[in-house]
């Protein structure tokens, strides 16, 4: 695709990342995607290009809205921490010391940093669950404050792919009252003008491009692993946390799926959104998103080595997805980075020592859980930029 429109604008600094986006679109990696970067609180970047659908009909726009899947997860570490900043919550005490029914099976002195460092446990609920408990929140947090850990909670990690924005959102529930869309709605996205959104209003229905499966075999080991442990152990850990509900495999373009709050799995935003919260969290007095001096503990390494859910090493902070060395050797992420991707592609990350915040948002899923190569083209691209 030679001749695909880049749309929006890019500082000349930035033009190699630029060149990254619309190579995505001339290797017919995309159909339609925007990626966006803020630099010491200013756009930098703002590109969108390509079609909201795989008939390629409508054009993409600016405003053009993303399921951002796990992407979300950064959305609800952010509300957990703005509490615990605030000293409304205690990340060390026992999660049931605000959510007492999470004591039941042996888990009274579980504590908060757990459920955020993937530490507890609690990766998937082991009892075949209806499809309609995906969408609703009371179903869900009743059987995981029942569960049994998988492990003992804090000798080992594994990513809660869909657990997590459950288990952290009751907390923040629970603590505040507010659901935890709302909550983030009414502290960030709003505060922020960050096109972000947790449980989707079906007034915003018609700016959602819908995800377009890819076709291709999984290319990474986390990818594999997932599907063959979906194919050979049905009822084991790391099926059960990304079948169960089994309307997961309903995908994320139905109703009900946009309008509930998943907060692991089901926020809706924009590029620019994400460049937005992330950008303002880089800066050295956090922008409003997030306690200088917290961000500090939030980016510290909590959980690193082996996944028990995914298979391959995997590197948390509180909440976010910490850099690893990337096979590529490339620049990537700096050290200091902290966010979280999503699968498919999506993805939002803070460099607080580049003071620098980058989203992406695209249709075209691409084959990994982790890091897709578009993102570690863009991500590369712009280190560099900023490096240089």
């Amino acid at each position: 695709m030679s001749d695909i429109e880049i749309h929006g604008t890019c500082a000349p600094a930035f033009a190699p990342v630029r060149d990254a986006f619309a190579d995505g679109f001339r290797q017919g990696l995309e159909i339609g995607a925007a990626c966006a970067i803020d630099l010491e609180g200013e756009r930098v970047v703002d590109l969108w290009a390509g079609h909201a659908d795989p008939a390629r009909t409508r054009p993409w726009q600016r405003d053009t809205l993303v399921n951002l899947f796990s992407t979300t997860k950064g959305f609800t570490a952010f509300c957990a921490h703005k509490l615990a900043a605030e000293g409304k919550l205690d990340v060390d005490a026992p999660v049931a010391r605000y959510w007492p029914a999470f004591a039941q099976a042996g888990k009274g002195g579980l504590p908060v940093r757990w459920l955020l460092s993937h530490r507890a446990g609690l990766a998937a609920v082991s009892r075949p669950l209806p499809n309609e408990a995906l969408y609703d929140w009371d179903a869900m947090c009743e059987a995981l404050a029942a569960q049994e850990p998988w492990w003992t909670p804090g000798e080992a990690h594994g990513y809660h792919a869909l657990t997590f924005g459950w288990l952290v959102g009751e907390v923040v529930r629970r603590i505040d009252g507010r659901s935890l869309g709302t909550y983030f709605r009414d502290e960030f996205a709003e505060p922020l003008g960050a096109d972000l959104h947790i449980g989707l209003p079906a007034t915003e229905h018609g700016r959602v491009s819908d995800l377009v499966p890819t076709t291709s075999p999984p290319s990474d080991a986390e990818a594999a692993h997932i599907a063959k442990a979906i194919m050979s152990e049905p009822e084991g850990l790391t099926a059960r946390a990304f079948a169960n509900p089994p309307s997961m495999a309903l995908g994320s373009g139905t109703k009900a799926w946009r309008e509930a709050e998943i907060p692991a799995a089901n926020g809706h935003g924009t590029a620019a959104g994400l460049a937005t919260l992330y950008g303002r969290a880089a800066l050295p007095d956090g922008g409003g998103v997030i306690d200088p001096v917290w961000r500090e503990q939030v980016r510290t390494e909590n959980s690193r080595g082996p996944d028990r859910v995914l298979g391959v090493e995997t590197r948390f902070g509180q909440g976010f997805m910490l850099p690893l060395d990337h096979p590529n050797g490339g620049a990537t992420l700096g050290r200091g980075a902290f966010g979280h991707p999503g699968a498919g592609g999506s993805f939002g990350y803070a460099d607080p020592e580049r003071r620098m915040g980058f989203g992406y948002a695209m249709n075209q899923m691409g084959t990994r859980i982790l890091l897709d190569d578009r993102v570690v083209a863009l991500t590369d691209a712009a280190t560099r930029a900023v490096s240089a």
